[in-house]
């Protein structure tokens, strides 16, 4: 989200966008490979991520099914797995990589993980903040330069807000990652020549956070930039 279209904004737009294009096809295509390919276990994306809760003690941690695609995450609120349709029931590689990082979030919980800590304390404020960034876009582009200049300030702001999400969320998902593929091998949920194709899935997956947050740096250093000029 850019305010002002001259020959700077092209300059900071045009990397993130071209890389997020690049992140989405490199995920598309990775899991789409690897979504074909079944796991020797024949376990489901349920059945490993299940595994892998009861053996840290989370036994009464709910794993649920919903809907759309690569739509799986962790809900720190209540605590709970949520799993795609697809990985849910899938015995592929890429439905136990999936849901074993997804349950690698809920043992970072479990473990206190510092910054999955910070990133949750921030997830009201980069809300506010995410829709503050629209209406500051909306309105810069209607009414103007002036207006902009006016608020550059609360601008950069809620950006900084964004970037400093975006950031704490990488070391986030690498360890859940880490700890995904740590967990999958030492209960033998994979064989070891299963793990490279795991990686390859989540490799691609945590490229797509790399891309938002070098698109989110580019965005606040564009603000500042904007600024030092005005």
């Amino acid at each position: 989200m850019m305010l002002i279209l001259d020959q700077y904004w092209w300059v900071f737009f045009i990397p993130g966008l071209l890389l997020g294009l690049y992140a989405q096809f490199k995920l598309t295509s990775t899991y789409g490979k690897y979504v074909r390919v079944k796991a020797g276990s024949g376990l489901s994306g349920a059945e490993a991520a299940r595994e892998i809760l009861d053996q840290a003690g989370l036994t009464g941690m709910p794993i649920r099914e919903v809907a759309g695609r690569l739509s799986d995450h962790y809900d720190p609120i209540r605590k709970a797995l949520c799993l795609s349709s697809e990985n849910f029931h899938g015995r592929s590689l890429a439905a136990l990589g999936v849901a074993a990082h997804e349950a690698g979030h809920a043992l970072q919980h479990q473990a206190a993980y510092a910054p999955l800590k910070i990133r949750m304390a921030l997830v009201p404020v980069t809300s506010f903040a995410s829709s503050a960034a629209v209406w500051i876009t909306m309105l810069g582009f209607m009414l103007g330069p002036f207006f902009f200049h006016k608020i550059i300030g609360i601008a950069i702001g809620v950006f900084a807000v964004i970037t400093l999400f975006q950031v704490i969320t990488l070391p986030v998902e690498y360890d859940a990652s880490r700890r995904a593929k740590e967990q999958l091998l030492r209960l033998g949920l994979i064989q070891n020549s299963e793990s490279g194709a795991v990686s390859r899935v989540l490799n691609a997956a945590a490229l797509t956070y790399v891309a938002a947050m070098i698109a989110a740096v580019l965005q606040l250093l564009y603000l500042i930039m904007a600024s030092r000029r005005n």
